[in-house]
């Protein structure tokens, strides 16, 4: 999996996680261009769900929980949670393909079984664009070009979010090193009913990963869900600190981590020291520190390490 990567989508499944992570590498390992054997794209590791979060969950024990897996060299995390919450084109994947044939092989695997918002035709914008939910309800947007990264997450401001894209892009770039905005196109006086001066579509950078943005001011019935979240790989409590403290003006808490900014996104504030001890062969260590995170909302370092010592 890919070490460097800071912030990593996670996709919330009901009880689908593991055949919807291998569907995506299949899909993507066998893309026109994909080198056989493509090593770009697979499935990593897998957690189950142990006693005290089935217990807290009503999730089986035993389980897969979690299942991390790369496509296109880009890291995933899928996550078994129950019905709860359901994926909307607020947050979709753009998807940078290098030929048209690519487009087509991808248009032809992820649409099947799923819904087309935008038929793959030509735009004034592209040559050749759809876009898609998939049977899962993950959306996906696939143009052909260059770039270096090939899936990029894409936010889609509408509703009571709509207008708010520049923004929340610049709150967002306030809190990672390593952060740009790249470029920013906006509506004119005459693309009514969108409003002049709103984001058309906005490229930019967090901790050197890139994403995209934009405001819509037509009617939809979605809007940001927990569905997706970015799960942000923090080094010690006070990264942790910071970001929680940061992210949550104006937002809502969370438990284990989670949190709901004031635009309606998810991200997961997760210092790397409980994924340690979450993953210690010592399963009595790893259900104390489990039963202690159950406890928390923003993650206490000392409080865990307390708990897995046994202290």
């Amino acid at each position: 999996m890919k070490d460097k990567q800071k912030i990593t989508p996670y996709l919330w499944f009901d009880d689908q996680a593991e055949e919807a992570a291998k569907f995506y590498v299949s899909v993507f390992s066998s893309a026109p261009g994909a080198a056989s054997g493509d090593k770009n794209s697979g499935i990593g590791s897998v957690t189950r769900y142990n006693a005290a979060v089935a217990e807290a969950t009503g999730r089986p024990e035993g389980m897969a929980m979690t299942v991390e897996f790369q496509l296109a060299g880009q890291r995933f995390i899928a996550l078994n949670g129950g019905p709860e919450f359901n994926f909307t084109p607020a947050i979709s994947f753009f998807v940078t393909c290098g030929t048209e044939a690519e487009v087509d092989h991808l248009w032809k695997e992820l649409s099947d079984g799923g819904e087309v918002l935008m038929p793959l035709d030509r735009y004034p914008f592209s040559e050749k664009f759809g876009w898609l939910n998939d049977k899962y309800g993950v959306s996906w947007q696939l143009n052909p070009g260059e770039s270096a990264q090939k899936i990029t997450p894409f936010l889609f401001f509408v509703g009571e979010q709509h207008g708010k894209a520049e923004e929340a892009i610049n709150f967002y770039r306030s809190l990672f090193d390593n952060s740009s905005i790249t470029h920013v196109e906006r509506y004119g006086e005459n693309q009514l009913p969108e409003l002049e001066g709103t984001v058309s579509h906005a490229s930019f950078s967090l901790a050197g990963q890139d994403f995209m943005a934009m405001d819509s001011n037509l009617e939809h019935n979605f809007t940001f869900t927990e569905a997706i979240s970015f799960f942000v790989a923090c080094e010690d409590q006070e990264e942790v600190d910071k970001l929680w403290e940061r992210l949550i003006e104006g937002g809502e808490e969370g438990p284990c981590g989670w949190l709901k900014d004031r635009f309606g996104v998810s991200w997961q504030i997760i210092p790397n020291a409980l994924m340690e001890m979450l993953s210690d062969q010592d399963a009595e260590k790893a259900e104390r520190a489990t039963q202690a995170m159950l406890q928390m909302k923003k993650i206490d370092v000392e409080g865990l390490r307390k708990a897995y010592a046994g202290r």
